[in-house]
């Protein structure tokens, strides 16, 4: 489900691109903005419904498709790529900097933040300031040790929390390499006890060893594509639905969703894929009457029992 916000930000970048190109096939574009060409028509067909306020009184877009290509003209007010504003420019800054934290060793990114850093000005130092909130001193730690492991070929002991569980857990761990994702830096590796990849969120780890044991990356071991999202459903998991009132809506923007429908008066059916429906008991009855898990029949049930058990305790 797109939101207003993200097809506005489209919107304005979807313009400039087409113009840019003088003319482009409607395949092609839809491909480079990961949409369907109907979707694509249909942001086409709204741009040219804009009446756009600047720098003129009244600014149409000259706007075609026909052919299955795209011409775009008279758009000089929003034909240039978007500057970044000033809350945009930090989160890509602190994003960069704890990049560069987990010993990315790329001067690329070293290069990025130069120059970001030159046009944000006073926003720039807030930004590292804030990234050094966010990478504790705990975790920067254990990324120099980690690196440290990988280096010199050395296999690692965690003791890992799982939230999920609400446990602390006990594992051998081959490093395969440190990544940030969604703001979090995570180790990669080969869990011996899992007998397979498993990423591990480093502010979860309690303890952190290294062995005097080689590390022994199995060959079909492969790295996790997080691109399209750390947590992706598999068909092995459950299936869960739920009916979202309008103060819960966002739970179908956060979460990645099989399938999303507007039921009327503001409410959403939502689908979604888990390998662990706990967290969706605890979203539930934190939720309270914005949510109700319509199936599985199992899960509802527990919901209802768990909050008749809560209520229970006022009595």
């Amino acid at each position: 489900m797109v939101t207003s916000a993200e097809r506005l930000r489209r919107l304005l970048a979807l313009v400039p691109y087409v113009v840019s190109r003088k003319v482009v096939g409607l395949a092609e574009a839809a491909a480079a903005f990961g949409m369907t060409e109907r979707e694509l028509i249909d942001d086409l067909n709204l741009a040219w419904c804009v009446e756009l306020k600047a720098p003129e009184p009244y600014c149409p877009i000259d706007l075609s498709y026909e052919g299955g290509e795209i011409t775009v003209s008279q758009a000089e007010s929003i034909a240039r790529p978007l500057r970044l504003a000033a809350d945009e420019a930090s989160a890509l800054l602190v994003a960069l900097r704890m990049l560069a934290e987990v010993g990315s060793g790329d001067s690329a990114v070293a290069r990025l933040i130069a120059k970001i850093e030159g046009a944000a000005g006073s926003t720039a130092a807030a930004s590292s300031q804030l990234a050094v909130q966010i990478v504790s001193p705990n975790v920067r730690g254990m990324t120099t040790k980690i690196t440290a492991a990988q280096e010199a070929g050395r296999r690692l002991h965690l003791r890992y929390y799982v939230p999920g569980r609400d446990e602390a857990t006990e594992r051998d761990v081959d490093p395969m390499r440190l990544l940030v994702v969604e703001g979090y830096t995570y180790l990669e590796g080969w869990c011996r006890r899992a007998d397979g990849v498993r990423l591990f969120r480093l502010d979860r780890v309690l303890d952190l060893t290294v062995l005097d044991v080689a590390a022994e990356v199995p060959e079909e071991a492969e790295q996790k594509d997080v691109d399209a999202g750390l947590f992706q459903a598999s068909e092995s998991d459950e299936r869960v639905e739920l009916e979202l009132a309008p103060g819960a809506r966002w739970v179908a923007e956060y979460y990645p969703c099989e399938s999303v429908t507007e039921l009327g008066d503001g409410q959403l059916r939502a689908v979604l894929r888990t390998p662990d429906t706990r967290w969706v008991l605890r979203r539930a009855l934190r939720q309270g009457e914005d949510i109700r898990v319509v199936a599985p029949e199992a899960l509802a049930s527990e919901v209802r029992a768990a909050a008749a058990a809560a209520l229970a305790l006022y009595d």
